[in-house]
């Protein structure tokens, strides 16, 4: 993969220009932009929104995004889907094939699960992709919601409109709401597949750290942000975008990744999980998974958010006369989670890369009765837990599974049969 050059940081304010002397001094938008340019301005949160919290960048590009074309309907079925109700009973996916049909990331996007309501700033979708292609002359932008994107196998060179990505398995790129961007491959031959969480509301940031106090789990500076980049050919491109559930596709003749620079606090990042300061107990008891916590979109209910991106990656187990995989629970949050390599110690055989699963509010699941045998039984030494990086995405709403993710062949209808073995105690 050909090297790129980052910016650090996630929150605060960055600025970059791919021509010297594109960024204006002293003001924002300067009576005549230096080069001809025109001064844009993308925001993330309201206007009036507290000033560590608000997200906003500045845009000084070849052509204003008013100059596009007339939209119209473009069909999407297995992203922009409905959802009919459904039992509260644990779901679990086989691997998502990639299909032999040439197609895209955007064409490649499949909801399994959906909850609360773009248009209220609520909620959050659960998606898989898979691409055989890169994006040629096309662009999405998604005014539903920020895409906080996971590849699970081939590594993404993404062009947004202000700069490059380079992201690859282990790694996450965020790419904003309302920001377009396209995606080319890199690698794996037999196509590329992901996930992708849609988050409808606030936008995500690093989670408090509470008793942890000043150091651990994710780093602000280990996240990268893009250097400026933008487009010298004309050409004709279609710009897909999602708004209100649905997708909308039309054309112009010229290409939106026009920017030649910018500053402000809103930009993509992407960000290594290898870099995840792992907290763990250096006593007893198995940790909550909230010690996990990448990011964390909260809601108006302080602590109970509306997603938290959770992973569980290669660590230390070292917990004295403790059962070390996850408990069996009932979690007010509904938990959708995804395996990107490795194995999952809680379900060793079952849940495969590129596969998913999906606990609901309050629906009981735990380790299947292989890993509760092998755990109660097994020595207890420090050791390590390795290769392997599972995630979550996990919110307080109730996701319901599409009609793809009930009735495409994934859906393991057996899966509940995990847990038959559990033999009631003898009293």
């Amino acid at each position: 993969m050909q090297s790129l050059t980052y910016q650090t940081g996630i929150g605060n304010l960055l600025a970059s220009e791919a021509l010297p002397g594109s960024l204006p001094q002293g003001r924002n938008s300067p009576q005549r932009c230096a080069h001809g340019l025109y001064a844009e301005l993308l925001s993330g949160s309201a206007f009036t929104a507290p000033r560590a919290q608000n997200q906003r960048s500045w845009m000084y590009r070849r052509r204003p995004s008013v100059a596009e074309g007339t939209f119209a309907a473009y069909a999407q079925p297995r992203w922009c889907a409905d959802t009919p109700a459904v039992a509260p009973a644990p779901w679990r996916w086989a691997p998502l094939p990639i299909p032999a049909q040439d197609h895209d990331f955007a064409d490649g996007l499949v909801a399994y699960a959906m909850a609360g309501d773009p248009d209220a700033h609520a909620g959050m979708s659960a998606l898989l992709y898979t691409a055989t292609r890169s994006m040629t002359q096309r662009a999405l932008q998604n005014a539903d919601g920020e895409m906080l994107i996971v590849p699970q196998q081939g590594s993404l060179r993404i062009q947004t409109e202000l700069g490059w990505l380079a992201v690859e398995p282990g790694e996450i790129a965020l790419i904003p709401r309302g920001l377009a961007f396209r995606v080319e491959l890199d690698g794996a031959e037999n196509g590329h597949r992901g996930y992708v969480c849609e988050n409808h509301g606030a936008a995500f940031r690093l989670p408090e750290l509470g008793p942890i106090g000043s150091n651990g789990l994710a780093n602000a500076r280990d996240f990268l942000a893009p250097v400026a980049a933008f487009d010298r050919e004309p050409g004709d491109w279609e710009l897909l975008r999602k708004q209100g559930g649905r997708l909308w596709t039309s054309r112009q003749s010229h290409s939106p990744f026009n920017v030649v620079a910018w500053h402000g606090t809103l930009y993509p990042v992407k960000y290594d999980t290898r870099r995840f300061n792992t907290i763990g107990t250096v006593s007893f008891d198995h940790p909550d998974p909230s010690i996990f916590t990448v990011l964390t979109s909260p809601s108006d209910t302080p602590g109970w958010a509306n997603v938290d991106f959770v992973i569980f990656p290669p660590r230390w187990m070292v917990a004295e006369d403790t059962f070390r995989p996850p408990w069996y629970h009932r979690n007010v949050m509904s938990e959708f989670m995804g395996l990107v390599y490795g194995q999952y110690d809680a379900k060793p055989e079952g849940f495969k890369p590129g596969g998913a699963s999906l606990h609901n509010a309050f629906v009981p699941h735990g380790p299947d009765a292989e890993a509760f045998s092998a755990a109660s039984q097994v020595m207890l030494a420090p050791h390590k837990l390795d290769h392997t990086l599972a995630f979550m995405f996990e919110t307080r709403y109730r996701l319901r599974p599409t009609d793809f993710a009930l009735n495409g062949g994934l859906l393991e209808t057996g899966y509940a049969q995990c847990w038959a073995a559990l033999q009631e105690a003898a009293l």
